[in-house]
């Protein structure tokens, strides 16, 4: 019970639904009277179709944990996580947060035209770090993203010029070069080779050790067997089932 009693909540989602309204080939068809007409008749406009994203979750995470969230594309998601990041606002219920939550490649913020030299200035910099600290922390984030190993001089070229793949690892290194309050990961150590997985593996957990609350949006069952101990199984916009990771991805590898 002292156990419990000492848990930290981080992040609580109370009830969260997302709406989305997508205008199909129909919309915006007619003339201003027909729109009147539908106005007046309380009716939508032709060809708007409602999309259900996310359909009343509710779960509170603790500080210290590693929360992986699985599910097929289309289950809600990365939504989810905007939701949290303050990026979303919920249709409807409510989500309380401790401290400033950080969704992976937001606070990093990446500039096509500038190189990736300059981006990790700029991404310590969103992240609230001085000019000191950012320019302090620039070798480690540099050999954390292995980017200089794959193609000399990458660093100096624009960010434009880099895969996607390129693109992901930066993020990463820039987003865990600081401990965050919470911080949001969607897909990222799906990217690179087995050495840059590890690597984020650890920082993951070093980030858990230094108070803080990780999620992970991942399709690979074995980073999110390796890096979390609880999982939230997602399907069409509401929660299947949230434990234990191995009961949880059990449950998810027989049902998908």
């Amino acid at each position: 019970m002292a156990a419990e009693a000492a848990r930290v909540p981080t992040v609580v989602v109370d009830n969260v639904k997302l709406t989305y309204r997508v205008h199909g080939a129909g919309a915006g068809k007619g003339n201003a009277t027909s729109a009147l007409s539908r106005i007046i008749a309380r009716k939508g406009a032709a060809g708007v179709t409602e999309v259900h994203a996310v359909k009343g979750v509710s779960f509170v995470a603790y500080k210290g944990e590693a929360i992986g969230l699985i599910g097929r594309n289309g289950s809600g998601k990365s939504t989810l996580l905007r939701c949290v990041a303050g990026l979303l606002p919920p249709t409807s219920g409510k989500i309380y947060t401790h401290g400033q939550p950080s969704l992976l490649g937001v606070n990093a913020a990446m500039m096509s035209e500038l190189t990736g030299e300059r981006n990790i200035i700029l991404g310590c910099l969103a992240m609230g770090m001085t000019q000191a600290e950012a320019r302090a922390s620039y070798e480690s984030i540099a050999e954390f993203s292995g980017l200089e190993k794959m193609s000399k001089g990458i660093l100096n070229r624009p960010m434009r010029t880099y895969s996607s793949g390129q693109g992901a690892r930066l993020r990463f290194a820039i987003a865990a070069a600081r401990s965050h309050d919470v911080l949001m990961i969607d897909e990222a150590l799906a990217t690179g080779d087995r050495e840059f997985q590890q690597r984020s593996e650890a920082r993951i957990r070093e980030l858990r050790e230094e108070a803080g609350t990780v999620f992970l949006v991942s399709h690979s069952m074995k980073s999110i067997r390796d890096t979390c101990e609880r999982v939230i199984w997602l399907h069409d916009g509401v929660i299947l089932q949230d434990g234990p990771t191995a009961e949880v991805v059990a449950a998810y590898e027989k049902g998908a």
